[in-house]
């Protein structure tokens, strides 16, 4: 059988991949911490729950437009003016079937064959490989360890060349929980300004789980000369635990909006009736509810830093945001006889039963990266394995 040959340059997602496999392990019976699943492990809010079920009882069955209803598009726009002084109409936004579905066709609409994206380092592992399938060109600009993985401005400046198209900006960031303060988002929109060619994505997803107290203003609030060729693009997923509901958006200027409407036309036509529903409540109702979130990853995030760098051979950078930490390993390699990540991550899997993701694919193969989204006893368990096993 002959397949596309776009396949051969996408591998399959690494944090699906080992989620995939810890399900399969437990299957099996045996007993497995898992740390790779990106998903808060809160319950979906009850105001939520209740207008999905409000839409079900009115029937709410039938198709949408394809970029999503009115009641949604408006919840969008009235968000992103409350939350982060930006302003949309509802003509220039977009809800998307994820916010991996908002970044893909993003990408689709901008690129052409040869176009170059550059995407700080470590990163999440879908960026490189959407901009591969929309026959684009990652140019990675790694950010140091030893400066919270941040990228600077000067960095940037230098990785922009001739034939960049987009940049990718996301903060707080997965993998490593990077968190911008707004004197260096405010400095990275310094630099943009200095090229009018390229396109600038913002992926907000993570924007509300941050530990400094602080919330910077937008890139764009900061720097509005950027509007006519910036996109945001967040979702509802990971702000109120709604993962599986499937809704994510995007925003920016009319024109790129209607070309990935078109595109959405012809692959997912509109999202979830009764999941946008949902999503409105989300959007507008009591965000009451995030605070206590938000608390709690802040003391799990304490939690595994300070049992991460109890354990000979393992350090991690505290982060600011997501609820991620990014382990680097390289000093716990020849213990267990890892040639890198990846391989580490493996290994821990077979022997200690804890599931992680290896560095490989975010693009730093000394690291493998910790989910938090998951219960304090059971990141208590998972530490002890990991030391337990590392002692051995």
């Amino acid at each position: 059988m002959k397949l596309a040959s776009r396949l051969k340059n996408v591998k399959p997602s690494s944090t699906l991949a080992v989620t995939a496999k810890v399900l399969e392990l437990k299957r099996q019976g045996r007993e497995v911490i898992g740390f790779a699943a990106g998903e808060p492990d809160f319950d979906t809010w009850p105001h939520v729950c209740e207008a999905a079920h409000a839409a079900i009882r009115n029937a709410q069955f039938r198709y949408t437009a394809v970029g999503g209803t009115p009641e949604l598009k408006d919840a969008i726009v009235t968000k992103l003016a409350r939350d982060n002084d930006l302003k949309f109409t509802p003509g220039e936004v977009i809800a998307t079937c994820g916010g991996k579905h908002a970044l893909f066709n993003v990408l689709q609409a901008i690129l052409d064959p040869g176009d170059e994206v550059v995407i700080p380092g470590p990163y999440w592992v879908s960026y490189a490989d959407m901009v591969v399938l929309a026959e684009g060109t990652p140019r990675i600009a790694m950010a140091a360890e030893s400066r919270g993985f941040k990228l600077r401005a000067l960095e940037l400046d230098a990785a922009i060349g001739p034939k960049t198209k987009l940049v990718i900006v996301n903060s707080p960031s997965n993998p490593t929980g990077a968190t911008y303060n707004e004197a260096e988002i405010a400095e990275l929109a310094r630099v943009l300004m200095k090229h009018p060619q390229v396109w600038v994505l913002v992926d907000d997803v993570y924007e509300f789980i941050r530990y400094d107290g602080k919330r910077p203003r937008h890139l764009l609030a900061l720097e509005p000369g950027l509007r006519d060729r910036i996109v945001v693009v967040n979702s509802v997923s990971k702000t109120y635990a709604m993962t599986g509901w499937r809704i994510g958006y995007a925003a920016g200027p009319g024109p790129l909006i209607q070309a990935v409407s078109m595109l959405q036309g012809q692959q997912t036509s509109n999202p979830s009736t009764i999941a946008q529903a949902a999503a409105v409540a989300a959007l507008t109702g009591s965000q009451d509810a995030l605070g206590p979130m938000v608390a709690e990853f802040h003391r799990r995030r304490n939690l595994v830093c300070e049992g991460i760098n109890a354990i000979d051979g393992l350090s991690v950078v505290r982060p600011d945001g997501a609820f991620y930490v990014f382990v680097n390993a390289r000093g716990a390699f020849a213990k267990v006889g890892a040639k890198d990540g990846d391989d580490f991550a493996f290994k821990m899997l077979e022997s200690a039963s804890v599931g992680t993701v290896g560095g490989n694919d975010f693009g730093s193969p000394d690291h493998f990266r910790i989910s938090y989204a998951t219960s304090m006893e059971q990141l208590e368990r998972g530490l002890d394995a990991i030391a337990r096993w590392l002692k051995k």
